[in-house]
């Protein structure tokens, strides 16, 4: 519950307010540039979210996933809207902030820290097999988006295929830009205190 608690603090800093929203119009412009294949997305909008989760924690990111979701279907309106995919961005949120919140690299020398990049690649293999794979495939179906259980096994093949093949590119992504998000907000607003 502490986590929770330092979280929730975060958002009296008018500092988190501010790069939180940054992060998630980031988030917006990443998302506009997805692939829609039908059966699922190809985006990068995830290294947003794990920003703010990594530097705001699990309150802060759960928030902004969801914020993420309401603003997406503002913004470009396909469909109904669907509470339930909200809670899956929130959710997406809550993954990151829970296991990369108040991480720091530590004086090593290299140019990313082994534990960071560890924690964040965990992060994304849970996001996916969770969020992505089944919680998003059972909302699917859910909905009606997949009508019978021949199409939910093909869905679910599919989601597996494109997860796997997009696995490396995330992982390159995130011991690059999230690295350089973390080093670029220690040196703006100096070094933060590391979690007991």
């Amino acid at each position: 519950m502490k986590i929770f608690k330092e979280s929730v603090r975060e958002l009296t800093d008018l500092r988190a307010v501010l790069v939180t929203g940054l992060l998630i119009a980031v988030s917006m412009v990443i998302e506009s540039f997805s692939i829609n294949l039908g059966f699922a997305k190809i985006n990068f909008a995830f290294l947003a979210i794990a920003s703010i989760g990594m530097l705001y924690g699990p309150f802060v990111a759960f928030f902004a996933g969801g914020m993420c979701d309401v603003l997406g279907f503002l913004v470009a309106p396909t469909g109904g809207f669907l509470p339930l995919y909200t809670l899956l961005g929130a959710l997406q949120g809550l993954i990151y902030g829970l296991i990369a919140y108040r991480i720091l690299p530590k004086r090593t020398g290299r140019a990313f820290d082994i534990e960071i990049l560890t924690r964040l690649i965990i992060a994304r293999i849970i996001d996916i097999v969770f969020i992505n794979l089944i919680c998003n495939t059972a909302a699917n179906y859910h909905y009606g988006f997949l009508r019978t259980e021949t199409g939910l096994a093909a869905a679910i093949i599919a989601r597996i295929s494109k997860n796997l093949l997009e696995l490396p590119f995330d992982i390159i992504l995130i011991a690059v830009v999230l690295t350089a998000v973390l080093k670029a907000y220690t040196m703006v607003f100096g070094k933060r205190k590391t979690a007991a």
